[in-house]
């Protein structure tokens, strides 16, 4: 959105800067502290909360700031950020809660401790920017019931790849054509990667082994097609996606596909390994008018049916404190579910495992993710990618076998399980539809067990 730099332009003038909230402060989150820090008037990243105090105060240092304060109450906070101090804390319930902090981001990658975080910035009114897929491919749906009840802002971010097809989405959309697919760009696709074998290249680039792990075996990419499709109502073609591998531009990919498929389905989420421009993101799109066909073509885009459009690049870290600011100033998410979930990713054995395992995390040795149709994984009783750490397996799984809530015991106490089951209960059983004064969508949910938060005051 153009206009956000004029309107962080007069926050900045009138001396009223944004003032943001920042939890985690790992590689993404010390570019984006660096970003708001030095390329961001208008806009100060007033907190950041991380689990050692250390990590925090390098995500400061690195931007050049070095007078910090530790802090460790609610009221320590607000005072420091009412006197124009930067903070730094290991408790993340003191940004939610702090009176003086519109917004927060939340850059952890986590899904049960960043489940708790929403959840209590939801109840006093903080908008949520997620640089985390993996909590909003989870549980996003209820998430946002609860943020439209409070009145505020859940978003996914600019810059990463989902907010980018989102982007490219509402543009076409917005020029008239209809969206059928919307496409990722990947370099590398292997199910089997492990934290050992991508360890040299995560050290290259100073991230962790599991986080780039599970960006090549699959499951951050099906994370990110799954809240895309919740946030366009489109679905996917087959478990795991397509997926095709293709080394010329996205553009001779449009003859790939089949249209009427696309548009019996509602448009779909997909990915391709080793096309161009990598690694960007593609929407094709149809129009039904021969007069705007007529011109398209002669636009260079081809006689259809189908039409390609893409992003060269996706910009992370460098865009994330945009979608701030469309949050605070315009109301306006990059993306975020618009009803009930369509695409869900489903928990794979990447190994043989045996009866007594107990799972390990996102990007680990021995699960990966892959997308499938949300009715699908609730008529199979399939297990969510995003709740199988922790879980103890009941019986041997063969590599590549879906694992299922029956293979496994699932550990107590979990907010991100009560949250499922919500999300489930909402959306997958009898529902009435509430249409949000916010943002006019239509959100079913059931009522009695709806939060009771006050409307606030526009």
């Amino acid at each position: 959105m153009i206009i956000i730099d004029k309107m962080l332009k007069v926050r900045a003038e009138v001396g009223k800067p944004i003032r943001v909230g920042m939890i985690g402060a790992g590689f993404m989150g010390r570019g984006i502290a660096n970003q708001i820090i030095n390329s961001v008037p208008g806009m100060k990243l007033v907190a950041i909360s991380n689990r050692n105090l250390e990590g925090a105060k390098q995500a400061y240092n690195e931007a050049g700031v070095e007078d910090i304060k530790v802090v460790n109450t609610l009221t320590a906070l607000e005072s420091a950020i009412a006197s124009d101090q930067y903070t730094v804390t290991e408790d993340a319930m003191l940004l939610c809660q702090a009176d003086n902090i519109e917004a927060l981001i939340e850059v952890t990658g986590s899904i049960e401790f960043s489940a708790h975080v929403a959840m209590n910035a939801i109840a006093h009114r903080k908008h949520i920017i997620l640089m985390n897929a993996e909590l909003d491919g989870t549980v996003g749906c209820i998430l946002k019931v609860y943020a439209d009840r409070a009145g505020i802002i859940l978003s996914a971010c600019d810059g990463d790849q989902p907010g980018v097809e989102m982007n490219l989405y509402r543009f076409v959309k917005s020029i008239g054509l209809t969206p059928l697919l919307c496409g990722n760009i990947k370099g590398l696709q292997d199910p089997y990667r492990n934290p050992t074998t991508q360890e040299s290249f995560a050290k290259r680039w100073g991230q962790k082994a599991h986080m780039v792990t599970s960006f090549a075996d699959g499951t951050k990419i099906s994370f990110e097609q799954a809240i895309v499709a919740n946030a366009t109502g489109m679905t996917v073609a087959q478990r795991g996606m397509y997926g095709y591998t293709h080394s010329g531009h996205v553009d001779e990919m449009t003859s790939m596909y089949n249209v009427d498929q696309l548009k019996e389905l509602g448009g779909i989420v997909d990915y391709v390994v080793g096309s161009q421009p990598g690694p960007g993101v593609f929407v094709f799109a149809t129009h039904d008018d021969p007069k705007q066909r007529h011109y398209l073509n002669l636009y260079k885009l081809g006689e259809g049916p189908l039409y390609s459009f893409y992003t060269p690049y996706h910009l992370c870290h460098f865009e994330v404190p945009l979608s701030v600011a469309r949050a605070v100033l315009c109301r306006d998410a990059v993306m975020s579910p618009i009803a009930e979930p369509k695409v869900d990713v489903v928990a794979t054995a990447k190994i043989n495992l045996k009866a007594g395992d107990v799972l390990d995390g996102i990007g680990y040795y021995m699960t990966y993710g892959q997308c499938e149709k949300a009715e699908i994984v609730q008529t199979q009783n399939l297990l969510p990618m995003g709740l199988a750490e922790g879980c103890r397996l009941k019986r041997d799984i063969a590599r590549d076998q879906v694992l299922t809530y029956d293979d496994v015991e699932i550990p107590q106490g979990r907010l991100c399980d009560r949250l499922r089951a919500e999300q489930n209960a909402y959306f997958f059983t009898q529902m009435i539809t509430w249409k949000s004064p916010r943002t006019d969508s239509a959100i079913a949910y059931r009522p009695s067990k709806m939060p009771t938060f006050a409307q606030p005051e526009i």
